[in-house]
């Protein structure tokens, strides 16, 4: 089973090809964009499971592809990170005309995207996603970035990829922490604008989590069509696609306030920042409670945190929170921007939301 979805913005309109084993089609699908030598991304954790099989894909197809390895984790999507991949991708003279491709999660996605953005002042690129996470989010939609010591994806710019390959056979190899995290992400889609798909979920969520293959190409290509529709009405954020952020502005907010560290991953933080967000729509009398009990008691199910008591450690007080809410780039005008819901499937966007009821649920 197999899905591709075009993302619809006219003449860089690009497909997003969705299905268990499409890893095995990328020389075929890739072939098209291929010039010159082709730098594949990665980092040494994903390299280790998945690089040199892709190396032989594309060698089948007669692509001269060659490995950049960064560093895992965070500390790669960077200003250091930054220069590092982009003296390499310098040192093999990669072609203006040519493709570079991100090999990994949603950190090499964001790093790869932006150094292909600036690299002589714009190299295609493409993104084979290997996480849940990346593949229902970060990798559809161009945007690329690296964090800053204010905050996280703070220099970056829009660029959409060429291609996206999403091989949901890649998943097996994830560590459930990371998978569950992915999960938020898919989630979100049901919650902010199709209650039909939150439906689906509550009765399937199981069986894709557990890696059954129709389940999870299902899930996966439904949120990555929801996102290309969005992406394609407001590509760079300035209405629907703010959306997207649901969940974001607390779940940033809790990320930096445990130093970016273990203790909450990105999509860990999004789950609990979308239970704060049904939390404050209840308390703002905008939103049934009987829809944020559903939502909430669905995160449990599948085993996701759903409340910051949730997270290891000592507990930031809601002064920190709302402090580091401040410095989010969806700030506007000095106003805090805030994705709420009227019901399940109903987010809006609003900057009305009065301070002492988010500390309240921050607190709660």
């Amino acid at each position: 089973m197999s899905e591709t979805i075009t993302v619809g913005l006219g003449e860089r309109a690009y497909d997003i090809h969705v299905g268990a084993g499409m890893l095995a089609r990328a020389g075929v699908l890739l072939k098209p964009f291929a010039k010159g030598i082709v730098p594949v991304v990665t980092d040494s954790h994903v390299a280790d499971i998945h690089l040199q099989r892709l190396l032989a894909v594309l060698e089948a197809a007669g692509i001269s592809a060659r490995a950049i390895v960064m560093p895992p984790g965070e500390g790669s999507k960077s200003f250091a990170g930054l220069e590092k991949l982009s003296g390499e991708l310098l040192d093999l003279e990669v072609d203006r005309k040519g493709l570079i491709i991100a090999l990994g999660g949603g950190v090499i996605g964001d790093l790869t995207g932006f150094a292909a953005g600036v690299l002589k002042r714009g190299v295609a690129f493409a993104q084979i996603p290997t996480t849940l996470l990346s593949q229902v989010d970060s990798s559809v939609g161009g945007k690329t970035a690296i964090n800053a010591a204010q905050g996280k994806n703070l220099i970056g710019l829009f660029n959409q990829p060429r291609i996206v390959i999403a091989d949901t056979a890649l998943l097996s190899t994830l560590p459930r922490r990371e998978l569950l995290a992915g999960y938020a992400e898919v989630v979100k889609y049901g919650a902010l604008g199709d209650a039909d798909f939150f439906n689906w979920l509550e009765a399937n969520a199981t069986k894709a989590l557990a890696g059954d293959e129709d389940a999870l190409v299902k899930a996966v290509a439904h949120s990555c069509q929801m996102k290309a529709e969005i992406v394609a009405r407001d590509e760079r954020e300035t209405g629907d696609r703010a959306l997207l952020n649901l969940g974001h502005t607390f779940g940033h907010a809790l990320e930096a306030a445990t130093g970016f560290s273990n203790r909450l991953v990105h999509g860990e933080g999004v789950a609990i920042g979308m239970a704060l967000a049904f939390q404050l729509s209840v308390k703002l009398g905008l939103c049934p409670g009987q829809d944020a009990e559903r939502f909430i008691r669905h995160l449990k199910a599948v085993g996701l945190p759903a409340a910051i008591a949730d997270i290891p450690g000592p507990r930031a007080s809601a002064e920190e929170l709302v402090g580091h809410m401040a410095h989010d780039k969806k700030v506007a005008d000095g106003k805090l921007t805030f994705i709420l819901l009227r019901g399940l499937g109903q987010a809006f966007v609003t900057r009305d939301v009065p301070l002492e009821a988010v500390k309240t649920v921050l607190t709660a």
